[in-house]
């Protein structure tokens, strides 16, 4: 039977890194909502942040209780043993299943300072003040830059594209309408699309009410398509009740961009395709 989109979930955090919930908690409630398939992707660790991200110890940790996990399941649901890689990340690639290319910092041109652009408003602010001179719109540039960087190196998921919009609701940073945050956008997908054939559309800002709209945004969606890219759907789930959160709002999100399909991740860590 083919795999269905709505029972594939691999972009996942746990108490490891800044879940609510643990790992088992996690593959426990994923098996009771009747997923097929669980890649957890722990945010692996960087030096310029250690409040999110995984430390050597609880890397460690995570492997040995995704492969126990792994084992306890068998049989009845497919565990993925996945990494979500920042631009700044320190850990070894190699020994996951798959990983998703993220970027959650930028480095400041002129402090050398990270910032963490995620969930510190107090971060783009400092950011946008000290290093690109009051001048938001250069600092969504510099993201832009660095996504170009992270999907050079080739990764299996080109994670939340334009996530550096996580916290500009109100416009408070930068315009999303204007046309010169619009071509920055456009100038890196062009080029990610010559290393990443598949980028996901990301429930997550939308579940933990941070935005109203997925990333990434309705034209790059439409630009993706034209580009020949596929898409994945993913919760970026940090608490059991939101492993499919949104999934069949994203379904229609892709069809009104111009794709009949998405990519499904399988038992193998490779990608099937589903008709939506």
């Amino acid at each position: 039977m083919e795999l269905s989109y709505l029972n594939s979930t691999v972009h996942n955090h746990s108490t490891l890194c800044d879940g609510k919930n643990t790992l088992e908690q996690m593959a426990l409630a994923a098996w009771q909502q009747g997923f097929e398939v669980l890649g957890f992707t722990g945010h692996s660790h960087t030096p310029c942040d250690l409040e999110y991200c995984m430390s050597p110890s609880r890397t460690a940790k995570y492997k040995a209780e995704i492969n126990r996990l792994k084992a306890m399941y068998k049989g009845k649901m497919n565990i993925l043993c996945g990494l979500e890689w920042d631009q700044f990340s320190d850990d070894d690639r190699r020994g996951y299943d798959y990983w998703i290319g993220s970027v959650h910092y930028l480095c400041g041109p002129c402090t050398g300072r990270y910032y963490e652009i995620d969930f510190r408003p107090q971060d783009l602010m400092a950011c946008m003040r000290d290093d690109f001179g009051g001048d938001g719109m250069a600092m969504a540039e510099a993201y832009f830059a660095s996504v170009k960087e992270i999907a050079a190196q080739k990764p299996t998921i080109l994670g939340h594209f334009d996530l550096i919009k996580k916290l500009n609701l109100v416009s408070t940073y930068f315009d999303e309408n204007n046309p010169r945050y619009k071509q920055a956008a456009l100038d890196a997908l062009a080029e990610c699309a010559k290393s990443v054939k598949v980028l996901e559309i990301n429930t997550g800002g939308v579940a933990r009410g941070y935005r109203s709209d997925f990333y990434p945004s309705a034209f790059l969606l439409k630009e993706w398509k034209a580009l020949g890219g596929d898409v994945i759907i993913t919760a970026d789930a940090h608490s059991t009740e939101n492993l499919r959160w949104g999934y069949e709002q994203a379904a229609e999100v892709a069809k009104a961009a111009g794709f009949d399909r998405v990519a499904v991740m399988n038992k193998d860590a490779g990608f099937d395709f589903c008709a939506i």
